[in-house]
């Protein structure tokens, strides 16, 4: 669900190959259900639906996004996240999926509650606000800085709650979040190791996923 894209599109550019995409299907349990918040034209959706068998919902801002999943064979009704997720029941779903969206929601930390309310476990890709080059473009430029993760101009963005990675760390341990498995992906879209300090991983990670559950 992208909140404020008027194009109906989500928050991070348009691309079938998606590496976070790939890494979220690599976390799905296989023949499971799932419940895809802001799915956006259903890319995500169909991936899960064709390499995992799961029973895939989904739920988009956009009517453009709507009916192309419709289009696509899924089952996605129109809604908003910081509206509608309170009408889901307690897990109803194994996974409750908020792919590059976060950053876009009017009340972060409670999307983030009901994800985990609704699901078993969440898993939440957001473009990591720290990276090193949007450090530099602040400090060599001291302008707000745009990516390909982060396509935007200040004044068009959809994006209203930027964070970093450790950031979103403080907002998992202020909910009482488990990570169950962090993936941080750098420029390149290659995985930098979980071994790797969070500090370091904020400094050179492009865009996180990570699987959550309630602690």
């Amino acid at each position: 669900m992208n909140l404020l894209n008027q194009n109906g599109g989500r928050t991070m550019a348009a691309d079938p190959n998606r590496v976070d995409h790939r890494v979220i299907a690599d976390l799905i349990e296989p023949n499971t259900r799932l419940l895809d918040v802001g799915c956006s034209n259903g890319t995500l959706l169909s991936l899960l639906k064709t390499t995992k068998g799961v029973d895939g919902r989904g739920i988009e801002l956009s009517q453009k996004g709507v009916n192309e999943c419709v289009a696509r064979g899924l089952s996605v009704i129109q809604g908003d996240a910081d509206i509608d997720l309170v009408y889901y029941p307690d897990k109803s779903f194994d996974y409750a999926v908020l792919s590059q969206t976060i950053q876009a929601t009017h009340d972060p930390r409670a999307v983030l509650e009901h994800l985990l309310r609704i699901g078993q476990k969440a898993i939440v890709s957001f473009p990591n606000f720290g990276h090193w080059t949007l450090r530099l473009q602040v400090l060599a430029h001291g302008r707000m800085p745009v990516s390909k993760n982060l396509p935007y101009t200040w004044y068009d963005t959809p994006n209203i709650h930027f964070c970093t990675i450790v950031d979103f760390l403080d907002l998992c341990k202020a909910v009482g979040v488990k990570i169950e498995k962090s993936v941080v992906l750098s420029r390149r879209g290659m995985q930098l190791p979980e071994t790797m300090p969070w500090k370091l991983r904020n400094l050179l990670g492009e865009q996180a996923v990570l699987l959550l559950s309630a602690d």
